[in-house]
């Protein structure tokens, strides 16, 4: 998963101008998939440079939403997920929000994910990731940010190589579920962005999590969904 990922063929459906070749009642709403064969190559090689291997080919074989689209689209994506995953978002081990530009973040609670100072995931929260990846890979216009993070226990290098491995983990298991590699960015920011006071248990507790960011991939703006989240 870390190593380089070659440049996407685009598919033969988009080509076609027909969205028939699968089975999504809402390929209507994806009126590019061909851009990113040559415009997106260049910038899949930057992203690719920058993010470990991943998300080689932006706009390759994923779809394009146009402007009146995305909210729809991010809709229906938002209500499968809450519906698939209400025990784990009741038992907290989940949490879903809704960004001001149509963004889905996850943030998956490291208690639930990983034992202290491991990189596997649990056993018991494995088939809960299986139905992300299973929801993910059905919803291919948006590209996924995975985010590791830590507390400040520890020490810089430390966190942030666990905090990689940790993305690097979340991401190999919804790749697992079909979800397409060049979809996929890992990455790790160790101590750096905590949402919580880390001078507390419960503060360090919250800040220690996965996080993905589910991004629409929007005609005319196809990059900006490569791009990191910010706060």
């Amino acid at each position: 998963m870390t190593g380089k990922i070659g440049i996407v063929v685009v598919t033969f459906c988009g080509m076609l101008g027909t969205w028939g070749c699968a089975d999504d009642p809402y390929r209507q709403t994806k009126t590019g998939a061909v851009i990113g064969g040559a415009a997106g190559a260049g910038i899949g090689a930057i992203i690719d440079k920058k993010h470990r291997g991943r998300g080689a080919a932006i706009g390759g074989a994923i779809g394009v939403l146009t402007g009146g689209g995305v909210g729809y689209y991010m809709d229906r994506q938002q209500r499968e997920i809450e519906a698939q995953l209400a025990k784990e978002m009741q038992d907290h081990a989940i949490e879903v929000k809704r960004l001001e530009d149509n963004t889905l973040q996850l943030n998956l609670r490291s208690e639930a994910t990983f034992d202290v100072n491991s990189a596997a995931v649990k056993p018991g929260f494995q088939d809960s990731l299986a139905k992300v990846g299973t929801i993910l890979s059905k919803y291919d216009s948006t590209v996924v940010h995975v985010i590791g993070h830590t507390d400040n226990t520890g020490g810089d290098t430390y966190n942030q190589q666990l905090s990689e491995k940790r993305a690097d983990a979340v991401a190999d298991h919804l790749h697992h579920q079909e979800v397409k590699l060049e979809r996929l960015l890992a990455s790790g920011r160790g101590e750096l962005d905590p949402i919580s006071n880390n001078d507390t248990t419960e503060g360090r507790r919250v800040n220690r999590r996965v996080e993905l960011f589910l991004k629409p991939v929007v005609e005319g703006k196809e990059d900006w969904a490569y791009q990191p989240p910010t706060r």
